[in-house]
C-alpha cells in the first residue's frame, strides 16, 4: 500500500470517494462501481464515515475490502463525533493489523435527530489529529472548506484554524465547490500564514440539482446562479442534466489543474460514469 504523503510528494494525485453502502444491493452496485473505475488507476480512494459514527464497521468492512481486492490505496474517514480516545485507539490499532496507512480525520456530522447521544472525547478535528499522530504510522488528512466552514465566526478564523490543523497533517481534500476562485484564494491565504502543504480539490459533478444544492448548503457551499442556469436547460432529460454536470466539471477540472492543484479528489456518490467521462475529456491518465 501507498502513504498518500508519499503519492502526493511523487506528483499530481487523482483519487475518489465512495461511501458505505446501506443495503447488500448497493453493495453489489459499489462493487461494480470500483472495477469500473479501478480501470483509471486512481491513486487512493477515500470511505466515507456516517454521522456520529454510525458506519464504523461498514467504513471498516470497505476500507479492508479494498485493500484486500483491488491494487487501490485505502484511506479511511474518521470523525471526532461519537468517540472517546480508547474508541480512536482501538480503531486505529485495527486499521494498523490491516495495513491502512491512510487517514482523513474529521469533525464530522453529530448523530441524527432523535438518535441517543455518544460520549465523545474530542471537540475539534485538530484533537483527533493530535492523536493520531501520537499513535503513529498512518500519513494522516484533513478536511478545507474553500467557502469556509459552516460553523466558523468569519474569514479569518476559518483560515488560521485550517492552517493550524494542516501544520499537524499532511495534507487536506476540500468540499466540494464550483468557482475556482474560492480555490484559489484558500490557497493564498494559507500561503500567508506559511502554510503550503498540498490541498486536494474535491469536485462533485452534478447529476441531480435539488441533491447537491441541499449537500452545500450542509457544507457551507454555494451552488451559484450561473451553475444553476446551466443544469435548468436539461428540464426533465435527467441524461442532459448529467452531460451537462460533467462538463461543467470537466471545465472545474481544467483550470484548477492549471491553477497548480496537486490532485483531483471526485465525490462519485457511487456511480462511475461521471468520473470516467471527466477523466475521457481532459485526457487524464492517457
Amino acid at each position: 500500500m501507498a502513504r498518500i504523503s508519499d503519492l502526493l510528494a511523487g506528483g499530481r494525485t487523482c483519487s475518489f470517494e465512495f461511501f458505505p453502502p446501506k443495503h447488500e444491493a448497493g453493495w453489489l452496485s459499489l462493487g461494480r462501481t470500483i472495477s469500473e473505475l479501478e480501470d483509471l488507476q486512481p491513486d487512493f480512494v477515500s470511505v466515507t464515515y456516517g454521522a456520529g459514527g454510525s458506519t464504523r464497521t461498514k467504513t471498516a468492512d470497505l476500507v479492508s475490502w479494498v485493500r484486500r481486492q483491488t491494487a487501490i490505496a485505502p484511506m479511511a474517514h474518521l470523525t471526532c463525533q461519537g468517540h472517546t480516545r480508547a474508541d480512536i485507539r482501538d480503531i486505529l490499532m485495527d486499521y494498523r493489523a490491516e495495513n491502512v496507512e491512510n487517514i482523513l480525520a474529521l469533525g464530522g456530522d453529530p448523530p441524527a435527530h432523535g438518535a441517543d447521544p455518544v460520549p465523545s472525547d474530542y471537540r475539534f478535528s485538530g484533537e483527533l489529529v493530535d492523536d493520531i499522530r501520537e499513535f503513529g504510522g498512518f500519513s494522516v488528512g484533513v478536511a478545507a472548506h474553500p467557502e469556509l466552514h459552516p460553523r466558523s465566526p468569519d474569514r479569518d478564523t476559518d483560515r488560521r484554524h485550517l492552517a493550524d490543523k494542516l501544520q499537524r497533517a499532511d495534507f487536506a481534500i476540500t468540499q466540494f465547490f464550483f468557482d475556482v476562485e474560492h480555490y484559489r484564494q484558500m490557497v493564498d491565504e494559507l500561503a500567508d500564514l506559511g502554510t503550503t502543504k498540498p490541498v486536494v480539490p474535491g469536485i462533485m459533478p452534478i447529476s441531480n440539482l435539488g441533491q447537491v444544492t441541499r449537500m452545500a448548503h450542509m457544507s457551507g457551499a454555494e451552488v451559484p446562479e450561473w451553475v444553476q442556469k446551466a443544469m435548468s436547460k436539461a428540464g426533465d432529460d435527467l441524461d442532459e442534466g448529467e452531460r451537462i454536470g460533467v462538463e461543467l466539471a470537466t471545465e472545474l477540472c481544467a483550470r484548477l489543474l492549471e491553477a497548480g492543484a496537486p490532485g483531483l479528489h471526485f465525490y462519485t456518490l457511487n456511480r462511475s460514469w461521471a468520473t470516467r467521462q471527466i477523466f475521457a475529456n481532459l485526457n487524464l491518465r492517457a
